[in-house]
C-alpha cells in the first residue's frame, strides 16, 4: 500500500470581506496554497514586487489588509498577495467508510456518500479492462485536481493527477511503462500538469457525478457522488485542490 502523505498541511482560506486584523498564532502556523502563479509584493499594492510564486506554493498567512493578505513563504520571504489567490480547501475520500469529506483547513464542511471502483479493496496498479475488471480500482494516495469538466458524461467531474510520480516509479520497476513514459509522468507532477493517461497504468481517475449515494462499486476507478453533491462541491474544489484517497 502506498504511503499517504499527511494532509494537515492544509489550509485556511483568505477572504476579502473581513476587516484588517492580526492572525492568531494558530492561523499564522497554518499553511495555505496558491491557486495560480502570483507576484509577492512588498506592500499592500502592486508597486513593489518581491518575487514570483508559482501555482500551489505553500505560504503562511500573517494578516489581512483591505483584500490583501500578508504571507510568509517557507523560504522566509514576506510580502503581500491578493487574498483571492489563496485557498484552504481539500478533500478526503475514505473507501472504508464509502464517504467523501470536504474540508476547509481543519474544519469539516460536509460529508457525501460515494461509490468506488469495481474492486474496492485494492490499490490501483494498472489499467483495467472488461477482461480485467479487477483492475478497475480506485487509487489510494495523495493527489490534486488537474482539471474540472463541467460537461462530463457523468454530469460534472474533477480530474485527478493519476498516475503520479510514485505510480510511474512502480510501473517502471514492473515493466508497465517505458523510461520515456516514466519521465513524462514525473515531469508532469513536478510542473503540476495533467500526466499522460494513456499508459498501462491507466488514467482519467475522477471525482464525478451520477453516484448512487449507496456506496456501490461500479466505476472504473473513479469516485462517484450524487449530482446534487457535485453541485455543492463545485464552487469549493478548484484546479490545484488536494485530494487524499484512503483505503
Amino acid at each position: 500500500m502506498r504511503w499517504i502523505a499527511p494532509i494537515l498541511l492544509l489550509l485556511v482560506s483568505a477572504t476579502t470581506s473581513l476587516p484588517p486584523r492580526a492572525a492568531t498564532a494558530q492561523e499564522e502556523a497554518e499553511p495555505f496554497y496558491l491557486l495560480r502563479d502570483v507576484t509577492l509584493y512588498r506592500s499592500a499594492d502592486s508597486l513593489r514586487p518581491v518575487t514570483r510564486l508559482p501555482f500551489r506554493t505553500t505560504v503562511f498567512r500573517m494578516e489581512q489588509e483591505e483584500g490583501w493578505t500578508r504571507v510568509r513563504t517557507g523560504e522566509g520571504d514576506e510580502g503581500y498577495v491578493y487574498g483571492a489567490v489563496l485557498s484552504n480547501t481539500w478533500v478526503r475520500v475514505s473507501k472504508k467508510s464509502k464517504t467523501l469529506y470536504l474540508y476547509q483547513g481543519g474544519t469539516l464542511v460536509g460529508t457525501y456518500p460515494a461509490d468506488f471502483g469495481y474492486n474496492p479493496l485494492s490499490d490501483k496498479e494498472q489499467r483495467g479492462t472488461t477482461a480485467m475488471r479487477d483492475h478497475w480500482r480506485t487509487p489510494e494516495g495523495t493527489f490534486f485536481v488537474v482539471d474540472r469538466n463541467a460537461r462530463s458524461t457523468f454530469y460534472r467531474a474533477f480530474v485527478l493527477n493519476y498516475p503520479t510520480a510514485e505510480d510511474a516509479r512502480r510501473g517502471l520497476a514492473r515493466g508497465l511503462v517505458s523510461q520515456r513514459e516514466h519521465d513524462a509522468i514525473v515531469a508532469a507532477e513536478q510542473g503540476f500538469r495533467r500526466p499522460p493517461m494513456n499508459t498501462a497504468l491507466g488514467g482519467m481517475i475522477e471525482i464525478h457525478g451520477h453516484g448512487t449515494g449507496a456506496g456501490l462499486n461500479w466505476t472504473q476507478g473513479c469516485v462517484a457522488v450524487r449530482n446534487a453533491h457535485m453541485d455543492t462541491l463545485w464552487p469549493y474544489v478548484q484546479v490545484g485542490t488536494p485530494v487524499v484517497i484512503e483505503p
